[in-house]
């Protein structure tokens, strides 16, 4: 790695004649993925973030229809569409085929000729992806209007390099796709690459034509401006010539409702600071999300393809995507059903959160018949259960033995995966007066039988079938607005009962989640034995479990001790090295009332004790 001479106080004057009026940092902790947010960030207090402090007056405003929305679907289509995921004789077999240009480090001018040069997805219908969205029941669009190949899919004037005068094509798709938006009533925006571009001199990113810093070879392009900031100036003139012009052309041309920005890690953080100040001047209630500023964007983001989410306090987002790969990629094979997504709804639903799912078109405009297929079983869903998701806020009740639930005003939506099998639905921790039951799937509303169990917990009789094979809705209309208890009601009466470590309480300053993907859907950070995770529940009724642990260990992790404990019982274990493994624990027997589950260390013998995922109680009948 290359060491700047210059000191910090340098640093800091090259900032500030960068005109930043503040070059006050926050240094944040911060694991390195792709599409993460910016690992520091300027303290907003400073005297030269008063314009933001000002557009936050009216952050509310900007999201009511983004809350209204909950779901909204996400668009990676470019000229790296064409490819399909292969250059010549080489395939992007896994990952991002999006990112073929960087991966296989093609030269400009030959990805300029030969993939911008032949882009012509003459089968590409605005209105067909639009009505697609809107039946799934997505409420605003964003669509990839630049990417980190620095390709502009508009006609625009700060670049030639655009779909109009560097492809055959010669359409603006962008303004097709603002018309539908517009004709369905569906909110639209834009994702715009502003700080990683491999497509210019000036931009960070490329470093295989211009050994510029941002790209791979510098650990990744983080914070190079402290080991390269020689680069400083060029950053800027991108900034200033092509990243806060083509913003402005967007705004003006197209008016969006909001914008996805990527990869903010790629330029300094007062360099960022600037683009949303220009981008603020030119459209004061466009949305902005996260990742263009730590924490002051008008909500957060996840990481790139979440499993779990982590708990959050503002307005979030998760970005899933429907098999592995964001643009188009023949060779992926791993697309999600349905179901699955509809879960990933109701979760963040019922967490104060957004989805925004991921399709990647074909190279041709068409999209992929697996996409498609994805989208209509979706529809199917939404088009009965819509209602439970549309503008629905968090829910006050905890997580349930059968599911999910979302809230409306004084009503809640009761999301059945787990039918039960005995006709009665327990709602726990709901200390609230119901005054009517239904299915949301019966359109006459009969009322259903509802009986108070004891001062925390309701029981509904429901029908010996699940009306919906996914995702059962029973309606739950309260006297007032819902209260509910935090401790989660064990049920005896279903299988088994998995506690995600995502919706259990951390105890240790140093604990954390993990991002919330498939790989590192865990606790991390623990190092000292006096932490634990914990999960407050409750039971009505004696029961027996199995209990089984699902965790991730190193190898220099191997030999350490952790414990399971409920009430008087403790069930110990020795750890193994491994991915996602699931380890008995023994068997223990609780009886009714409140009791914690304790999730607890023994010994550490080096890094993390584990990193623990769930735990799992399986019922032992009688």
């Amino acid at each position: 790695m290359k060491t700047s001479n210059l000191c910090p106080c340098v640093l800091i004057a090259v900032a500030l004649s960068f005109a930043l009026p503040t070059a006050s940092f926050a240094a944040e902790k911060n694991a390195e993925v792709e599409g993460d947010e910016s690992s520091r960030s300027i303290e907003p207090d400073s005297p030269g973030m008063a314009w933001w402090r000002e557009s936050m007056k009216t952050r509310e405003q900007r999201l009511e229809w983004w809350r209204e929305a909950r779901f909204g679907m996400f668009v990676h289509w470019g000229v790296y569409a064409g490819m399909g995921g292969q250059w010549k004789d080489q395939k992007i077999t896994s990952g991002y085929s999006e990112h073929i240009q960087r991966r296989l480090k093609i030269p400009i001018a030959q990805y300029r000729a030969e993939v911008a040069g032949s882009f012509n997805p003459t089968n590409f219908n605005a209105d067909e992806w639009i009505r697609l969205a809107k039946a799934a029941g997505m409420g605003y669009f964003i669509i990839t209007s630049k990417h980190h190949d620095g390709f502009a899919m508009w006609p625009s004037k700060a670049s030639d390099y655009n779909i109009v005068d560097a492809t055959p094509f010669k359409r603006d798709p962008m303004k097709e796709l603002r018309a539908a938006c517009r004709k369905h009533g569906v909110k639209f925006g834009f994702y715009y690459s502003h700080a990683f571009d491999w497509g210019e001199e000036n931009g960070p990113g490329n470093d295989w034509d211009y050994k510029n810093p941002g790209g791979d070879t510098l650990i990744g392009g983080r914070d190079w401006w402290t080991t390269t900031p020689e680069f400083l100036p060029k950053a800027k003139k991108y900034v200033d010539e092509k990243s806060i012009p083509q913003l402005r052309e967007l705004i003006k041309n197209y008016d969006p409702d909001i914008f996805w920005f990527d990869t903010p890690h790629k330029l300094p953080p007062w360099e960022n600071a600037r683009i949303m100040k220009a981008v603020r001047e030119a459209s004061p209630r466009v949305v902005i999300n996260g990742r263009l500023l730590r924490g002051m964007g008008d909500y957060d983001s996840t990481a790139d393809k979440p499993a779990e989410f982590p708990p959050h306090e503002r307005d979030w987002e998760g970005i899933p995507t429907t098999n592995e790969s964001y643009g188009w990629s023949p060779f992926d094979h791993s697309h999600k059903p349905a179901p699955h997504f509809v879960g990933l709804v109701i979760k963040a639903a019922a967490r104060g959160g957004n989805i925004l799912m991921n399709i990647g078109p074909m190279g041709d405009g068409r999209i992929d018949p697996k996409d498609a297929a994805i989208l209509a079983g979706i529809a199917d869903w939404w088009k009965v259960n819509g209602e439970s998701i549309r503008g629905s806020t968090r829910t006050p009740l905890p997580v349930q033995a059968w599911g999910e639930s979302t809230r409306k005003g004084n009503r809640l939506y009761l999301h059945v995966f787990d039918w039960p099998a005995n006709g009665k639905l327990v709602v726990g921790g709901l200390k609230s007066d119901v005054k009517k039951a239904y299915l949301l799937s019966d359109t006459k509303r009969s009322a259903l039988k509802v009986k108070r169990v004891n001062p925390l917990d309701v029981s509904i009789e429901v029908p010996a079938g699940a009306p919906d094979r996914i995702a059962s809705v029973v309606v739950v209309e309260c006297e007032k607005e819902p209260a509910a208890d935090p401790a989660r009601l064990l049920q005896p009466a279903f299988a088994s009962d998995t506690l995600r470590t995502f919706d259990g309480k951390l105890n240790g300053s140093d604990l954390r989640f993990g991002a919330g993907k498939k790989s590192d859907a865990y606790v991390l950070g623990w190092t000292r034995k006096t932490d634990f995770v914990s999960w407050p529940v409750r039971l009505n009724e004696p029961a027996t479990f199995d209990v089984e642990v699902t965790y991730d260990a190193d190898a220099n992790a191997a030999g350490g001790a952790f414990a399971l404990s409920a009430a008087d019982q403790t069930l110990d274990s020795v750890i193994k090295s491994g991915s996602s493994q699931t380890i008995s624990l023994g068997r223990i027997t609780l009886k009714p009332g409140a009791t914690e589950l304790r999730l607890t260390a023994k010994e550490i013998k080096s890094g993390d004790l584990m990193r623990p995922r769930s735990i799992t109680l399986k019922t032992v009948m009688n």
